[in-house]
C-alpha cells in the first residue's frame, strides 16, 4: 500500500508525509522536482509507473489575496490543469482512491455563517480570488463525475485556512498566517512598525496543517459519498484578533497600522464541521499552541534566510 502526495515539500503535503510516515506508511512525496503536474504526458507516465494504491492532491497555485488579484490567469488556469491531469492520470491507472483537496473560498463571499456544504453555488464568488475558487469547484465536480460515470471512491475535502511548518513566508504570495509571522518577526528586528492591509475586522477560522493530515487519513478511511466534506475547527476569530495573538508570540511590541485603502476580502468565513467531527475526528492543536509552535519553527528555519 503506498500512498503518493502531490504537493509533498508543501505546507499541507509535507504534513500529511510527516504524518502518513509516522505510521510506518509508504510515502511517494511529489513536487515539480519530481514530476511537472502541468505536463500531461509525464503525470500519467509517473502515475502508471509507480501506481499508488492512494493518491491525495494537496499541489496547487496558491497565494494571498494580492497574488489571487493580480494573476487570476495563472490560478484559474494552472490549478486546473494540475488537478486534471492527475485525476485523468490517476483513472487511467485505476487508482482506487483519490483524495482532492480545495479550500474554503469555493463558497459565496456574502454566505450564511457557519458555512455548510449545501451553501456551494448558492450566491457571487468574494472577486478577488473567484479564478481559484473556480478551479477547486472544477476539482469538486471532476471527482463528482468520475465517480458518477466510472465507480470510484474518490472524495473530496474543502479545508478552511491552515497554518503550519513549511508554509510560504514570502510577502508577495503568501496568505495572512505566515505573512504576518514574517512581518512582526522582521519588525521586531528592526523596531519598525507593521503596516497591515484592511481593517483588521474580517474573521477567519484557522486550522494547523498536522490536525488537517490526520483528517485526510480519517476520510480516507471513513468518508465514503460524491458530496465535498468541510474540514475547520468551527472557531473564527478577527484579522485584528490574529495580528495581536502574532505580534505577542513573536515579541513585537511595536505600532501596528492597518491601511484600510486595501481589501478586506471575504467578511466572514467559519465553516460547519458537523460531518466530520460525526466521523470521530477533532482538532487538536488551539490556535495558541499552533502560533507559538509556527514561530518557534519559523525563527529556526526562515529567519534572515
Amino acid at each position: 500500500m503506498k500512498t503518493m502526495v502531490a504537493g509533498g515539500t508543501g505546507l499541507v503535503g509535507s504534513a500529511l508525509v510527516r504524518h502518513l510516515e509516522s505510521q510506518g506508511q509508504e510515502v511517494l512525496s511529489v513536487n515539480s522536482k519530481v514530476v511537472d503536474l502541468l505536463d500531461r504526458k509525464a503525470t500519467f507516465e509517473f502515475v502508471a509507473d509507480h501506481k499508488p494504491s492512494t493518491i491525495i492532491d494537496a499541489a496547487a497555485r496558491v497565494g494571498g489575496i494580492g497574488a489571487n488579484n493580480t494573476y487570476p490567469v495563472d490560478f484559474l488556469s494552472l490549478n486546473i490543469q494540475i488537478q486534471t491531469n492527475l485525476m485523468d492520470a490517476a483513472h487511467a491507472a485505476k487508482i482506487p482512491n483519490f483524495l482532492f483537496l480545495g479550500s474554503s473560498c469555493i463558497y459565496p463571499r456574502d454566505c450564511a455563517q457557519p458555512i455548510k456544504e449545501e451553501y456551494l453555488l448558492t450566491g457571487p464568488l468574494e472577486a478577488t480570488n473567484s479564478a481559484y475558487a473556480v478551479a477547486k469547484i472544477a476539482g469538486i465536480e471532476l471527482i463528482k463525475s468520475y465517480r458518477k460515470q466510472y465507480g470510484y471512491k474518490w472524495i473530496s475535502a474543502m479545508p478552511t485556512n491552515m497554518y503550519g511548518p513549511n508554509d510560504n513566508f514570502d510577502l508577495e504570495n503568501s496568505h495572512v498566517f505566515p505573512a504576518l509571522i514574517r512581518k512582526f518577526a522582521e519588525a521586531k528586528a528592526t523596531g519598525s512598525p507593521v503596516t497591515l492591509w484592511g481593517s483588521g475586522s474580517p474573521m477567519r477560522e484557522f486550522l494547523h496543517v498536522d490536525d488537517l493530515a490526520k483528517a485526510c487519513l480519517v476520510l480516507l478511511e471513513k468518508y465514503d459519498a460524491p458530496e465535498h466534506i468541510n474540514v475547520g475547527t468551527g472557531i473564527d476569530v478577527t484579522i485584528k484578533e490574529l495580528a495581536t495573538t502574532i505580534a505577542a508570540a513573536t515579541g513585537f511590541e511595536g505600532e501596528i497600522i492597518w491601511d484600510s485603502t486595501k481589501p478586506d476580502g471575504t467578511p466572514r468565513k467559519v465553516m460547519d464541521v458537523s460531518r466530520i467531527k460525526a466521523l470521530g475526528w477533532q482538532p487538536e492543536i488551539s490556535l495558541a499552541a499552533g502560533v507559538a509552535s509556527t514561530v518557534k519553527w519559523y525563527h529556526e528555519n526562515k529567519m534572515g534566510k
